[in-house]
Formats: structure tokens, sequence, C-alpha cells
């Protein structure tokens, strides 16, 4: 099982990608970060992932983040290059942000 972490969930692709992961049978989903969403249910900003209606959003940061084989960040232009920094090499980093593009 490969335990993810998705940073930008509330959006358009964070959405997209948990909705992907959600139908992996070898994807455990973990930490669920939205900055701006930070304590709001999952479902109440993404319905249509009804799995996951019940968990809410965390703080993206570095110690939410550790401790995931994989993180997608799916946040802001000119976000994602200073998360990417700060996590080191424990994890596989895929970022669908326009930093490193």
């Amino acid at each position: 099982m490969v335990r993810t972490a998705v940073a930008g969930a509330s959006g358009y692709a964070g959405g997209e990608l948990l909705r992907l992961l959600l139908g992996h049978p070898g994807v455990e989903i973990g930490a669920v970060t939205a900055a701006s969403n930070a304590g709001r249910p999952v479902g109440e900003v993404q319905p249509h992932l009804a799995p996951l209606a019940g968990r809410d959003f965390e703080e993206t940061t570095p110690q939410v983040l550790a401790g995931h084989d994989v993180v997608f960040l799916a946040l802001p232009h000119g976000q994602s290059a200073a998360v990417a920094a700060e996590l080191g090499d424990g994890a596989l980093v895929i970022d669908c942000g326009a930093d490193f593009r």
C-alpha cells in the first residue's frame, strides 16, 4: 500500500487527484491539505469525494506532509517550489503546479 498526501486538495487539480487516488486499490490517502480551507470538512468543499467527507483539510506544512511515500503538490503558482524544498529526500514529490514546468 502506497501512502499518499495531496497538498492543495481543495482546488480543481487536487480534487481530481483525490478522485483518481480513491479508485486505486494500492493507495492509502494520508494527509489532505489546503491552506485556505484548513479545518473545513473535505465534503463541504469537494462534495464528489464522499469517502473523504468526514475528514477535515489540514494545514499545508512539512510536518503534515512528512511520512508519506508520495506527496502530490496541486498548489497555486509560486507555492510548490518552497513546499517541495522543505520536504527533503524522504518522499517522491509529484508537482502538478506550474512552478517546475
